[in-house]
């Protein structure tokens, strides 16, 4: 398995995720007092299919959860998707 290395980048509103140093995939956000909206889910196409989505939904999720104070909003339909497949996530959505 690939190792993707994903960190927050608050400053571009986004989770960024990496392969080798190089920019693979990023899941953007944004933030008001109570929520964490994901709004849009990206991968190079060279980096499709080596877990790139999931490590930036499973990371950011993780994230939220681990600040304790938002409720998801999964507006991309990626985040929405990834989210029905890991059921353990339901109790973070916004009205879930």
């Amino acid at each position: 398995m690939t190792d993707v290395q994903v960190t927050n980048n608050p400053e571009q509103h986004r989770y960024e995720a990496r392969i080798d140093g190089e920019l693979a995939g990023f899941a953007e956000y944004q933030l008001t007092d109570d929520l964490a909206e994901f709004t849009h889910t990206e991968v190079d196409p060279a980096f499709e299919g080596k877990g790139v989505g999931s490590a930036l939904a499973r990371y950011g999720l993780d994230d939220v959860r681990e600040q304790g104070t938002r409720k998801v909003k999964p507006t991309c339909p990626f985040i929405k998707g990834w989210i029905e497949r890991h059921r353990e996530y339901e109790p973070l959505v916004y009205g879930g």
